[in-house]
């Protein structure tokens, strides 16, 4: 045959079954697993009765299953057995149940009743009782309010009181206002009661702290404090008890720190350094700060419990004081401090004035003065300005620092009731030097001054001002003795100022001025000028690294210019008077109009003419050149910067008054023929000589 036969359909669909059947499958690989365990022969016939095998093996199987539940089946008969036995049990019990509903029905009405009954009976209790609670005291309350010692079930049954007279404020908005008048006047009695006794106790304590160096207020004592500050009239009575016996136990501590000292003599008494007047005084003022702090201390801890501790849950009850009354607080701890310390005041005030009048030295004054200014300031902030240790500490620092000036005018009226002469070198007197090394005494002192929180360090200028001042005036007076010292006319001449326009001046000017002058007194007054300069140098000179005196050195160098400036000006007149140009130089500079018939030319006046002023000339060169006689360096002036600076500005004003004759000959008005064989060196080059 051609072609293949074709495959019966059963065969064909169980052959592409077989085919596709996957051999990897974990099913089929359990199932061969399986087959194996009973599958041992692999022969024809074993293979034809493989389904047969299979069969069996799952029937037998299922045998032993059966054989294996058969007695769990028994278990669960007999369990169905009870089940229903248990099941005829709860119907009689269910039959019995029904009897009895049927017999105590009444029984059961009768409970629900009564039960309700009791709720509300029990719901009236809890209202009485919480009626009783909150508008009634107990029985140990009212023993606790009368009792003779205080404890802290007084003071539970005193805020009770007081919520209990709350309560009747609310009572009085409802229709019970008779019962809440009745109770609220019943709650009165209670507690005026214990106020009064509270008062009484409290004055007790106090005085008993008044018998004591450093007393311990006691939790018990504050609590009853605060509850006195819901009456003010009973409050102000205890502080004025305290206040009264600190201020006897203070007087005592205070003298006998001063006679006495501590136990067993340390510390030792504070009037043993009484011949140390700084020591004597920062030891009373140190004590009396140290008996602040702690007086402080305990007002604090007795009048504002509050701030001081923490508080306890019945003192919580009485601790909510408005923010009103805070001032009030502040108030009455000022009155009592300042009553405490009042008995010290006048003991401290003797001995201070003592020291004061037994007039110590200038250094000591302003220490003291410095010491009582601090402790006033630091004590002022503790307990306010306006009371007696403070106004008595602020009258003692103004006492301190008047003895102090009055050391300081009595010094200055001394120095210059006998001034001292002028010495041969110009230098300053010893008197001078003293009063420098004073100063920067007092200006280390000042450094080191303690300065208090709420203040500042006090002004410098007046101390500055009182101490150099009458030096200065000391020196004036000596040079102006000196100045008229073989003078038959001789006047005092003020101090010369610092004016500003006058600086500005030129030398020439000042030459045009002085014309008239004598040539005996420019004499006189050079030496005079150059001790003054000696001296205010002097005084500058260690002030420069002191900020404290800025302002004093900048008025010293401005005392210091005027001298520099008038000294110039006299010697460039000295020096133009022996050249015979000091009366010229008014003709130079003059624009006035001439008298009628007098020539405008200068060449043609007489005392002007060219073979004068050649003269002149001749002689001013001489003195410029340093042929004839030298220019002064002034070799007296101690600083040499200060001489340095003399020189430099003779040599601009020579070159000035150089410049405006120069002018003037050159100008063709003045008819000069030839000026510049009559002035032979430009201005230029006289600076150029003088150095420039």
């Amino acid at each position: 045959m051609g072609t293949a036969t074709a495959l019966a359909p059963g065969l064909s669909r169980k052959l592409k079954k077989v085919l596709e059947t996957r051999t990897d499958t974990p099913d089929l690989l359990a199932s061969l697993n399986t087959l194996s365990s009973f599958y041992s022969d692999n022969t024809p016939q074993s293979r034809r009765n493989l389904r047969s095998t299979i069969e069996n093996r799952g029937l037998s199987i299922n045998e032993e299953f059966l054989d294996a539940s058969a007695s769990a089946q028994q278990a669960l008969d007999q369990v169905e057995e009870e089940v229903n036995a248990l099941a005829e049990c709860c119907d009689k019990i269910a039959k019995a149940l029904n009897n009895c509903n049927a017999t105590t029905g009444d029984i059961i009405s009768t409970t629900e009743r009564l039960k309700h009954e009791l709720e509300n009976t029990t719901q009236r209790q809890e209202i009485a009782s919480c009626f009783l609670r909150d508008y009634q005291l107990s029985n140990d309350e009212i023993n606790a309010l009368r009792e003779e010692d205080l404890s802290e079930k007084f003071f539970k049954a005193l805020a009770h009181v007081h919520e209990i007279h709350a309560n009747c404020k609310v009572l009085l908005r409802t229709h019970h206002q008779r019962a809440g008048l009745e109770l609220m006047d019943m709650m009165a009695v209670y507690q005026e009661g214990a106020y009064e006794r509270l008062c009484r106790w409290v004055q007790a304590e106090c005085r008993r702290l008044g018998d004591v160096d450093n007393p311990e207020v006691s939790e018990l004592l504050k609590t009853a404090v605060r509850c006195l500050k819901a009456r003010p009239v009973l409050f102000k009575y205890c502080a004025e008890e305290v206040a009264n016996m600190r201020h006897n136990a203070l007087f005592r501590r205070f003298i006998s720190a001063l006679t006495r000292g501590g136990h067993g003599g340390l510390p030792r008494p504070i009037e043993v350094h009484a011949h140390d007047p700084l020591r004597y005084v920062g030891d009373m003022l140190g004590w009396l700060h140290q008996a602040l702090a702690s007086e402080r201390e305990l007002v604090l801890a007795l009048l504002d419990p509050d701030s001081s501790a923490d508080t306890g849950p019945i003192a919580q009850r009485f601790s909510n004081i408005p923010e009103s009354d805070i001032g009030k607080t502040e108030s009455d701890m000022t009155f009592v401090l300042d009553r405490i310390f009042e008995g010290v005041c006048r003991p401290f005030k003797v001995r201070v004035e003592q020291v004061l009048q037994s007039q110590p030295n200038l250094i000591v004054s302003y220490k003291l003065n410095n010491t009582l200014e601090f402790y006033s300031h630091t004590i002022s902030d503790l307990l306010g300005r306006e009371t007696a240790l403070c106004n008595t500490l602020w009258a003692l620092k103004d006492a301190a620092q008047k003895t102090f000036f009055d050391i300081l005018k009595t010094r200055g009226e001394k120095i210059l009731r006998y001034p001292p002469p002028v010495s041969v070198d110009l230098s300053p007197p010893p008197a001078l030097k003293e009063g420098v090394s004073v100063l920067l005494e007092i200006i280390e002192t000042y450094s080191s001054v303690m300065v208090p929180v709420s203040g500042k360090k006090p002004l410098f200028e007046p101390v500055i001002s009182a101490l150099l001042d009458p030096i200065i005036q000391m020196c004036e007076q000596a040079a102006e003795a000196h100045k008229s010292k073989g003078v038959i006319q001789s006047s005092r001449r003020s101090r010369v100022g610092s004016d500003p326009a006058q600086l500005r001046r030129s030398s020439v000017d000042a030459i045009l001025e002085n014309t008239n002058s004598t040539p005996s007194s420019q004499t006189r007054e050079t030496p005079s000028r150059i001790f003054l300069i000696n001296c205010l140098s002097a005084i500058r000179q260690p002030l420069l690294t002191h900020e404290v005196a800025a302002e004093y050195v900048k008025k010293l160098g401005a005392m210091i210019e005027s001298q520099i400036y008038g000294l110039v000006e006299k010697e460039v007149d000295s020096i133009l008077r022996k050249c015979g140009l000091s009366n010229k130089m008014s003709q130079f500079s003059s624009n006035d109009a001439l008298p009628a018939g007098e020539s405008a030319r200068l060449a043609d006046r007489e005392d002007m003419s060219p073979g004068v002023l050649s003269e002149c000339l001749k002689g001013f060169f001489g003195f410029v050149l340093g042929s004839e006689n030298s220019l002064p360096e002034f070799e007296q002036i101690q600083s040499p910067s200060l001489r340095s600076e003399a020189a430099v500005q003779l040599g601009k004003s020579l070159a000035e008054a150089y410049e405006v004759i120069y002018k003037g000959i050159m100008d063709p008005e003045n008819g000069y023929p030839d000026p510049r064989s009559l002035a032979r060196h430009p201005p230029d080059q006289i600076r150029t000589i003088l150095g420039i």
